[in-house]
């Protein structure tokens, strides 16, 4: 049997070269970095299953309930189902691996995270995503000592290798030696976020560059819903990125406040009296938009930490104090700090069905390049078991597919024009048009402009042309979406709209961007 090619090699990916190798089946898993340096890494406040340890009454379908609900109902609900049923088996699965979850006398402790009612994601201290990737890791290795698994790290994906509508396989370089390689083969994409499409604004990996979502693109893949991206309430500012406070902070006890008419005013609290701070990412993410604009209101919005106690700084939050001490120069739990909107997740991306088949036979996405779990808003604890459990679903589908037999790679052409990289000038041009037009608030005038802005580029290398048509799919499917969803805000069109229910899809063709409505299953039919 062939190998089965997995691009990326973070928790999507690493889960999936374990599942296929639990089958005796082999993987060749390539990525550009190290799995030590994947987005995962990053991930900081735990993995959301509805455990019920914390004896509060927990199931999956209250699971459900608030994934579809934060998620504003524009995801597949037997999808957003399969993930909350499947979520305490994915948890236990990785306690099993070793993840040192912190734990109570009912076993995984769970906290409080946004648009949440009960206490449902399990951590590691601060450090959940570093936890769970050093026991994948460490699983990985078992299944490549045994010859089931055969790295590429320092690969970098090119392009995919098609015959018609069937992917064959990639090509891949190799940036320490500038070879090339055809890995022939069905392939799984966990390459992560579209980070790279605005350098220096996000919170994820630079390396996360988007120009696997957007050659995928290119070459023909849909995506689905690319307007959906999630602005974190809490980041900080640090050279070339954003770093994020983790909403494990207000899980814990955190608390958001502006001043207003020189006194302190908790405008979550007044506004939001069941959740407070911890309503949903896109609700908090506005309020704080909204609230520094208003009359009487003044300065920054700031994070106050500083009524948590010894106990949860030492043993729930020691990693975040760390890095806002080396970052701010001042000590959290002593003195508030000022925090802003920053983009975090990309809740759109690759278009796949149920079980991550995407609209090219034989190539399958899971993890944030997906579009899948997340509607028009990811719940933070979701992202972390929507790649785990993604990459466990795809390695199963491609599985039960891969009855073809592949060559095994061989040198590639050295002048692929995919290889060359979009310059920085194109690529930061480009971020700043998307900033302008795909803000916390959207309009009409400035998503037009963005538009006009686009079609007078004239890109002069494949992977600049791919990037350009991924930027258009995104302002397009934000054009054509007339309400406001989750993540999606648009001031001229401010109501939530049952006729938007739908999945935004866009096709690639002739260098154009088509956008077609997909109708999404009744939430009622899922039980």
């Amino acid at each position: 049997m062939s190998s089965i090619i997995i691009i990326g090699a973070g928790l999507s990916g690493l889960s999936a070269a374990i599942r296929l190798a639990e089958k005796n089946i082999p993987s060749f898993l390539i990525s550009a970095q190290p799995s030590e340096r994947a987005q995962s890494v990053l991930a900081e406040g735990g993995i959301n299953a509805a455990l019920d340890t914390m004896g509060e009454g927990d199931t999956p379908a209250q699971h459900l309930a608030d994934t579809l609900k934060g998620g504003v109902y524009l995801q597949d609900p037997e999808a957003a189902k399969r993930l909350a049923d499947g979520a305490p088996d994915v948890v236990r699965w990785l306690w099993s691996l070793g993840v040192p979850f912190n734990t109570c006398d009912g076993g995984i402790m769970l906290r409080n995270f946004g648009g949440q009612k009960k206490k449902r994601t399990a951590f590691a201290k601060s450090s959940t995503g570093k936890m769970i990737m050093s026991a994948l890791i460490d699983e990985v290795r078992k299944y490549e000592s045994a010859g089931l698994v055969k790295r590429f790290s320092h690969h970098e994906f090119v392009r995919f290798i098609t015959g018609g509508n069937e992917c064959r396989g990639v090509r891949v370089l190799d940036s320490f030696t500038g070879q090339m390689t055809d890995f022939h083969g069905r392939v799984i994409l966990c390459g992560g976020g579209m980070n790279g499409v605005f350098p220096e604004m996000t919170t994820g990996t630079s390396q996360n560059t988007g120009d696997i979502t957007a050659v995928s693109f290119y070459q023909g893949v849909r995506l689905a819903d690319p307007e959906m991206i999630q602005y974190h309430p809490t980041t900080v500012g640090i050279c070339g990125k954003r770093c994020l406070v983790t909403e494990a902070a207000r899980g814990e006890g955190g608390r958001l406040y502006i001043l207003r008419d020189g006194e302190k005013w908790y405008f979550m609290e007044e506004k939001y009296p069941e959740l407070k701070n911890l309503m949903p990412r896109d609700v908090v993410a506005r309020e704080m938009f909204f609230v520094r604009r208003m009359p009487g209101c003044e300065g920054e919005v700031m994070l106050d930490l500083t009524g948590l106690s010894d106990d949860v700084w030492k043993n729930r939050l020691p990693d975040l104090r760390d890095e806002l001490i080396r970052y701010l120069g001042t000590d959290p739990a002593d003195t508030p700090f000022a925090v802003h909107e920053g983009i975090h997740y990309f809740m759109g991306g690759i278009d796949t069905d149920i079980s991550h088949r995407t609209s090219m036979t034989g190539l399958y996405a899971a993890g944030e390049c997906a579009c899948q779990y997340h509607g028009a808003n990811r719940l933070g604890g979701n992202s972390m078991l929507g790649a785990v459990f993604g990459g466990l679903t795809a390695a199963d589908t491609a599985a039960s597919e891969n009855i073809i037999s592949f060559p095994d790679p061989s040198p590639a052409d050295q002048d692929d024009p995919f290889s060359i990289p979009a310059p920085d000038s194109f690529v930061y041009q480009l971020r700043d048009i998307l900033l302008e037009a795909l803000g916390i608030v959207r309009n009409e005038t400035t998503l037009d402009a963005a538009l006009e802005k686009l079609s007078a580029l004239s890109p002069d290398s494949c992977r600049s042309r791919a990037r350009l048509m991924l930027a258009k799919a995104m302002i397009i499917s934000a054009k054509e979406r007339r309400e406001s969803r989750g993540a999606h805000y648009r001031e001229d069109y401010p109501d939530t709209l049952e006729t938007f229910r739908k999945t935004a899809v866009c096709t690639c063709a002739d260098e154009d961007v088509q956008l077609e409505w997909r109708d999404i299953p009744d939430r009622r039919e899922v039980q």
